[in-house]
């Protein structure tokens, strides 16, 4: 392992949180809400990252193992002085809270140990929320945009970053991808804000529900969330760019070269769509069937949930707690499915679960026709031996984790709906669950025990379960040279 490029990586990792901490403390000082101290002592603690940038790595360019133990550690390193603010404005004052708190944002999870929101400092609700675009497309990446300091060894690092099974460059150069991507990012986020502003939102408020929207997190500054507004183009508004951002970013760059056929001939955008408009149709036929909600309310709440869970958002502008069990079924079952590869929305992903059914089929196939040769195809592509293997693979641990971590913190949970939904939430970066998770309450009775492990997960399943979980192994620490 290149260790001094590691090092070096981390130091660069923390002065750019320090400088993402910039904007928050801009808040904190015009709102005056007394928030402003703590962001300074953070940025000048994180300003000793500058001691570690000299290290001059032995050997140029970087190796998987390298790409592994920066992506893992950095998002390590984040989160734990991310928690600072918290800690020293007196917001969350318990460093473990403090800490869940960050990692949910930087992971884009959008759980929460907060009973109160509406009462804190402004320039907290900020940072808060901002973590999430920062961790929606990945702080390494734009580390990467901004300072391409990795080389070829560069793709390492998206690679071990990027959620989806086979993440790619849109153009040759690695940096050159990464700022291409940053500016989709940039620009969706700011037309979202652009259409709040137009429905009646203030700038802070848009502001704020873009980040949560763009990085697929969830936070907001009410208590009730998007409910609190109980405006229809904001709930369609916030729906619609929900959606967007669950889409793979490569197509959202193709539509803008106007390559059209690339983009709707997508397999995975098309079963992707195919789940939502049924997820909404049997929601909205569930919701009705029981005489819940007029049919306008029924469409209008069924579409806005279907969209925060399929791309792991976690918006809420009802309690689908109180909706009937085949409405929460299929919420549940979305958590699990995620939104596309490439994307900032979380979960096992729509094109591993397109090719966990194809597999499915051409296997029952071989039942009837032993002798028959199929091989599964997507977009017309031959998908070959060794991916769908990591693909089952993944599926395999993914779940294997969730049940682990289900048994880990079932002594703090009433029922079986509770702490599983609340593993689920964590590990899918959804946020809101199921029982006393649900979009009305929290995560705040949890012990430091099962929040750690609820971290954990949200740390997992953002980062594609395997550049944290290989850190555990203690062969990857082997033969390592300074």
């Amino acid at each position: 392992m290149n260790h001094r490029a590691v090092i070096r990586s981390l130091g660069i990792v923390m002065l750019c949180e320090g400088a993402f901490m910039v904007p928050s403390l801009v808040v904190a000082l015009f709102y005056r809400d007394g928030d402003a101290p703590a962001f300074l002592i953070t940025i000048a603690v994180l300003m000793l990252g500058a001691l570690l940038v000299p290290i001059k790595p032995p050997k140029s360019g970087l190796y998987a193992r390298d790409g592994l133990a920066i992506v893992a550690l950095g998002w390590l390193v984040m989160s734990v002085f991310g928690a600072l603010p918290f800690v020293l404005s007196g917001s969350i004052p318990r460093f473990v809270d403090a800490l869940f708190e960050s990692v949910s944002g930087f992971t884009t999870t959008g759980a929460s140990i907060l009973t109160r929101i509406e009462g804190l400092p402004r320039g907290i609700l900020f940072w808060r929320s901002f973590t999430h675009w920062i961790g929606g497309m990945g702080v390494l990446l734009l580390t990467l945009a901004i300072l391409p300091m990795a080389g070829a060894g560069a793709v390492h690092i998206l690679r071990a970053e990027s959620p989806g099974p086979a993440p790619g460059k849109l153009v040759p150069k690695l940096a050159q991808t990464a700022k291409i991507l940053y500016i989709l990012y940039v620009s969706l986020t700011l037309a979202q804000v652009i259409a709040l502003l137009l429905a009646g939102m203030s700038f802070y408020d848009a502001l704020i529900h873009a980040f949560g929207t763009a990085g697929t997190g969830g936070f907001s500054n009410r208590n009730a969330s998007v409910g609190a507004y109980n405006s229809l183009a904001i709930d369609l508004i916030i729906a619609v760019f929900m959606l967007i951002f669950g889409i793979s970013f490569t197509l959202h760059y193709q539509l803008i070269r106007r390559n059209w056929k690339s983009f709707w001939r997508d397999e995975e955008l098309r079963f992707y769509l195919a789940v939502v408009a049924l997820s909404v149709a049997v929601i909205t036929w569930d919701v009705l069937r029981h005489q819940l909600l007029t049919p306008g309310a029924a469409l209008r709440q069924s579409f806005f949930q279907v969209s925060s869970i399929i791309t792991t958002t976690g918006f809420a502008t009802a309690d689908f707690n109180a909706w009937p069990a085949l409405s929460k079924t299929i919420l549940l079952a979305l958590m699990l499915v995620g939104a596309s590869a490439g994307s900032t929305g979380g979960g096992i992903k729509c094109i591993r679960i397109l090719m966990m059914l194809k597999l499915i089929r051409r296997e029952m196939t071989r039942m009837k026709h032993p002798q028959i040769v199929q091989s599964i195809r997507i977009g017309g592509r031959k998908v070959d031996s060794e991916t769908l293997q990591s693909v089952v693979l993944f599926i395999l641990f993914y779940l294997t984790i969730l049940a682990v971590a289900v048994f880990l913190v079932a002594a703090d949970v009433q029922d079986l709906v509770t702490g599983f939904s609340a593993v689920l939430a964590c590990i899918g970066n959804i946020g809101p669950g199921l029982g006393m998770v649900g979009p009305t309450g929290n995560y705040a009775a949890f012990s430091d025990f099962s929040k750690a492990v609820l971290s954990l997960c949200m740390l997992l399943g953002r980062l594609e379960i395997m550049p944290v979980a290989v850190l555990a192994l203690p062969s990857f620490w082997r033969r390592v040279s300074i």
